[in-house]
């Protein structure tokens, strides 16, 4: 995985926040909020599949184990 250095302005009240509420420094707070981003583009594309899917198992076979 290569690495990208970026430069970027962000105003300081919402990196305080962010960061305050990740409890960590600015640059894993930032990695978090890009990884919270593109997840949320596979949450939506699998919302989309919503009653599209078929399932043919049953519960009771999912338990046996």
């Amino acid at each position: 995985m290569g690495l990208k250095k970026l430069t970027i302005q962000v105003p300081e009240e919402l990196l305080e926040r962010a960061t305050a509420a990740s409890g960590q420094g600015i640059t894993p707070t930032i990695r978090r909020g890009l990884e919270l981003m593109a997840a949320s583009g596979a949450y939506a594309k699998l919302r989309r599949l919503k009653g599209k899917v078929k399932f043919h198992i049953k519960l009771a076979e999912l338990r046996e184990d």
